[in-house]
């Protein structure tokens, strides 16, 4: 019903027309823009060498190829996919320049975005269950979590984040646009609805309605899991064994703190009466997209034993070489 109320307004206007290119305008007041340019370049930069080292590490190790490395794994494909579509946009804007993007670049980025950022919410909940599983009932947890159902649930995941991220991208792309101006940073579905010559408030309803799915329902989720651990390691005898336990999951505590602060921050205050700024909106933005993909790999790759080792003989094998 609200998806066809949204399509009978858009049919209704036809006094705009169709543009080719938006012009970003939402940084155009800040200073220092090649600085900020240059952090944005090398915090990329990090994510691409971080998630990719993940992904290579764990792709040639047989050993890691069990469940929760196939999710690391995933979870680096998102991260790359996520920062990728809003920082070379960003990079291009503070270190070229380049203010203009086309109307089809434009829609095809903000919907690699959001794809990535709702994937990136069910990798963190199925690394939580993950977790849940290994502590819980360890001695099942090759039985109940297989290869192959590990697969599955990620391209459940996937398709379910397509089709979601599908609907927005079909609202936006029938919006009438009076002007080519976006007053953020890069692409995304607030972004553009904001540009168009219409109401907005309708169209904030299906994303206001998707990101409290995410919030209520996701979070939640993730909390749930946390209390069945503790409960777990609070009833083992073994010290030792709660304190392997505890480090195996503050690396995911970690991660989900990153992921999720930025968004209760704007997706839940700014809905109670506080009010940010363009340059405060921007910046909570950018945080967001950078933050939790720059933590990712490092806190996998340096507090996850196998994968730290394995790199680390890898680095010992070059050094050894180029010695030779």
């Amino acid at each position: 019903m609200l998806l066809q109320t949204c399509w009978e307004m858009l049919e209704s206007n036809v006094t705009a027309q169709r543009i080719t290119e938006f012009v970003i305008t939402g940084l155009d007041h800040l200073p220092n823009k090649k600085i900020l340019g240059l952090l944005i370049l090398v915090t990329y930069s990090l994510i691409l060498l971080g998630s990719s080292a993940n992904i290579c590490i764990i792709a040639s190790d047989r050993h890691l190829h069990r469940p929760m490395y196939i999710f690391i794994c995933n979870l680096a494909v998102i991260d790359i996919m996520f920062t990728t579509s809003a920082s070379t946009t960003l990079i291009a804007l503070l270190l070229a320049g380049v203010r203009n993007i086309s109307y089809h670049s434009c829609i095809s980025r903000m919907f690699v975005y959001h794809l990535g950022d709702i994937c990136l919410c069910f990798a963190l909940t199925l690394m939580a269950f993950d977790r849940m599983i290994a502590i819980s009932n360890p001695l099942r947890y090759h039985s109940i979590l297989t290869n192959s159902r590990t697969f599955a649930l990620i391209a459940l995941s996937w398709m379910i984040g397509i089709a979601a991220i599908g609907v927005l991208t079909g609202i936006v792309d029938r919006l009438p646009y009076c002007q080519p101006l976006l007053k953020y940073s890069f692409c995304d579905y607030p972004v553009l609805v904001r540009a168009a010559c219409v109401d907005p408030e309708p169209y904030f309803v299906p994303s206001t309605i998707l990101l409290m799915w995410l919030l209520g329902g996701h979070f939640p989720l993730i909390l749930a899991t946390y209390v069945k651990i503790i409960y777990t390691v609070v009833r083992l005898a073994d010290t030792e064994g709660r304190k392997q336990m505890i480090s195996t999951c503050l690396s995911h505590t970690v991660v989900v703190f990153c992921y999720y602060a930025p968004k209760l921050v704007s997706g839940l205050l700014t809905r109670v009466g506080v009010t940010l700024n363009l340059t405060e909106r921007n910046a909570l933005m950018i945080i967001s997209t950078l933050v939790p993909s720059l933590m990712n790999p490092t806190v996998y790759c340096f507090r996850t034993k196998e994968i730290r080792s394995r790199l680390i003989q890898i680095l010992k094998r070059n050094r050894a070489l180029a010695i030779k």
